[in-house]
Order: C-alpha cells, then sequence, then structure tokens
C-alpha cells in the first residue's frame, strides 16, 4: 500500500514543568470511567489552571462514585432517554472534555462534543477508520474548536529527547527502525481487547506504539506491508509491519496480544545508533552508541503517570486560541487511519463501524 508523505515531527516543550499553569483556568468534562480515565484523570489533577467539572458514565452510580474519588463537581449517568455524555455536554460550563471510551464510540462521543460546541481531547486511536477522523476533523475545523487525539507519548521528554537526536544528525542518517510492543491479554468476548464491535486487536491499542517510533524518526512511510494473525472472531492478535521509505530506509514494528516481548525501539543510522530500555511507550533511559564507541547514557524521570504532558498540550493550546497542536497535528492522526485502513485491507480486519 501507499501512504502519503507528512512533514516531519515536530518537538515540543519537554524541559516545561507541566503543572505550571499557562493561562485561564479551564473546566474539564471528562466521558467514562474505566482504567485510562482515572489514570488521566489523576494526572489531570496536576494541573494548576485545570478544574475538574464533570463526568459521565452509563450508571448515575459509577459517575457518582468517580465524581468522589476524583472531586468533580457534577456527575451524569443515563437517564430519562439520555446518555451520561449527553447530559455532559448539554452542560454549557464545560470547556474542554476528555474522551476515555473504547475505540469504536470515539466518532460518536466526540462528535457530539464538537455539535455542542466542545474542546475534545480523545484516547488513541482516534477513530476506528480513515473516514471517521476525516469527518471529526473537518467539523472541528469548521467550527473553530480544538481537537486532539491523545497520544500521550509523544509528548514525553523522552520520547521528545529521542526524535530530537535522531534528527540532530548525530547518529548519522537514519536507515531502519525496530520496535515492538506485547503482551499476552487473556481472551474473553466482551473484553475491549478482543471484541470486534470496541474495535479491539492489537492494532488500534498496541501498533500505535511501535508506529510513533517510525513516525518520529522517519515520517510517514512509501510502503506499507503488513502480515498477522486473526482469532475466530476476525480480531487481530498480532501483528508485523514493514515500513518502507525513497531514501531506502525501513523500519519492522511488531506488536502482539499473545507474547510478552522487550518492548524497545532500536533507531539505526550511518553514525550510531539509538536505543530504548524501559518500555517504548515511556522509555526511563535512552542509550546512544556511536560506531563502537562506549554508549551514552540519558535517565528520565516521569510526572505523575506520564499523561500530563499531553495535558499541558492541550490546556495551552485552547488558552492560546489554538484549533489544534502543533506538536501532534490533525494531519498526523488522518495519515495513521489510512495506514491502518490500509494494513487491515491486507490483514482482512473489519469492524461493524466500516459499514456505517
Amino acid at each position: 500500500m501507499t501512504v502519503p508523505i507528512a512533514k516531519p515531527w515536530l518537538f515540543g516543550q519537554a524541559d516545561q514543568d507541566p503543572r505550571t499553569a499557562t493561562g485561564a483556568r479551564l473546566r474539564w468534562g471528562v466521558v467514562a470511567t474505566g482504567g485510562i480515565a482515572a489514570s488521566v484523570t489523576r494526572d489531570l489533577q496536576l494541573l494548576a489552571d485545570a478544574e475538574l467539572y464533570a463526568v459521565s458514565s452509563r450508571t448515575q452510580a459509577a459517575a457518582d462514585a468517580f465524581a468522589a474519588d476524583y472531586g468533580f463537581a457534577r456527575a451524569y449517568g443515563d437517564k430519562e432517554g439520555r446518555t451520561g455524555y449527553q447530559r455532559l455536554l448539554a452542560n454549557d460550563a464545560v470547556d474542554v472534555v476528555y474522551v476515555a471510551t473504547p475505540h469504536a464510540h470515539h466518532h460518536e462521543i466526540v462528535l457530539a462534543a464538537l455539535t455542542a460546541g466542545k474542546h475534545v481531547l480523545c484516547e488513541k486511536a482516534l477513530t476506528v477508520n480513515a473516514r471517521e477522523a476525516s469527518e471529526l476533523i473537518g467539523l472541528a475545523r469548521d467550527k473553530g474548536l480544538f481537537l486532539m487525539e491523545a497520544m500521550w507519548s509523544r509528548f514525553l521528554p523522552s520520547m521528545q529527547r529521542a526524535f530530537e537526536i535522531a534528527n540532530s544528525g548525530e547518529i548519522g542518517e537514519v536507515k531502519w527502525v525496530a520496535a515492538d510492543l506485547g503482551f499476552p491479554a487473556p481472551y474473553s468476548p466482551t473484553s475491549r481487547l478482543w471484541a470486534p464491535q470496541d474495535g479491539g486487536g492489537a492494532l488500534l491499542d498496541l501498533t500505535i506504539y511501535p508506529l510513533l517510533w517510525a513516525l518520529g524518526t522517519l515520517g510517514f512511510p512509501q510502503t506499507v506491508s503488513a502480515t498477522g494473525w486473526l482469532n475466530d472472531d476476525g480480531v487481530d492478535a498480532q501483528n508485523a509491519l514493514t515500513l518502507g521509505y525513497h531514501h531506502g530506509a525501513q523500519a519492522q514494528l511488531t506488536s502482539s496480544l499473545l507474547a510478552h516481548g522487550p518492548r524497545t525501539a532500536t533507531v539505526a543510522g550511518t553514525l550510531g545508533f539509538l536505543q530504548t530500555s524501559g518500555s517504548i511507550n515511556n522509555p526511563k533511559e535512552l542509550q546512544v552508541r556511536l560506531g563502537f564507541d562506549d554508549p551514552r547514557r540519558e535517565h528520565f524521570a516521569v510526572l505523575g503517570r506520564g499523561y500530563s504532558y499531553e495535558l499541558r498540550e492541550v490546556t495551552r493550546c485552547i488558552q492560546q486560541g489554538l484549533t489544534e497542536s502543533p506538536v501532534m497535528p490533525l494531519e498526523d492522526s488522518l495519515n495513521t487511519m489510512r495506514l491502518f485502513d490500509g494494513v487491515r485491507a491486507q490483514l482482512g480486519i473489519s469492524y461493524p463501524n466500516d459499514a456505517r
């Protein structure tokens, strides 16, 4: 398959303390009360200019419990024919919404949020296909509202530094990248990881992280070749992608819900290489080795769970009147979904949303 070429990724403010206020206070709404919502909310509490204002869930009891745990002023569950998130979006006091539902529900909820005039941070993957992503991006631009995919790793100081090194020329011209992410996930047809109706599978949940290393160091590829294994439900349990570039570079990316892997990334150049320690979505150490010299190691600490960096970017952009992040532009999210659509075509993966 062929993928549109995008400009090299920009770098953010990796040395800025995300707790430092950058402008007027924003009132946040959180849609969903699962594990990722809880983790992100804990980091949102670290921002001086963030107010935890409203949360929604399918049941009032779950919304109330989450609100009590994290200090939200309002809690909304499904009631009188309206969903909890619809009731949250009807509150004019909410400035920005974080959507933490499974992938397949992103389009519906983000569409409603933008229609209601809310700025949006949506969990990765932004949608399950490029058609949905394009519609949301078009609506956000038409309405002049901020929209960003929550690719949190992109904003971590270690990732920013890794991409800075790779693009600085220190290790020469990058010729190949290898990255993997995997763990054995117990099968359950009702788990979001395995449910086709939720956009389950390794591609949307895991591959986005190995892909980040290729995009941050080589950009979007010209060709993509994919292999993988689908279970009886048509869900990809494992996949391997090979990305090709006109200048001869390649990337090999592996994602698995079947087996543990080293979770490392290697960026190899003509003068040396860069390698990670710690999981590739949140590396704690970078090793840089030029030729056969002894390696240089750089260590990184992370504030909270690591989500505060993307939350600072969203806050700063909205405060400054920006409708998208220069660090995580919407075109990159759209091109990622185009790339994944091509991978799914090769592997035979389809989602119920594709037929809508």
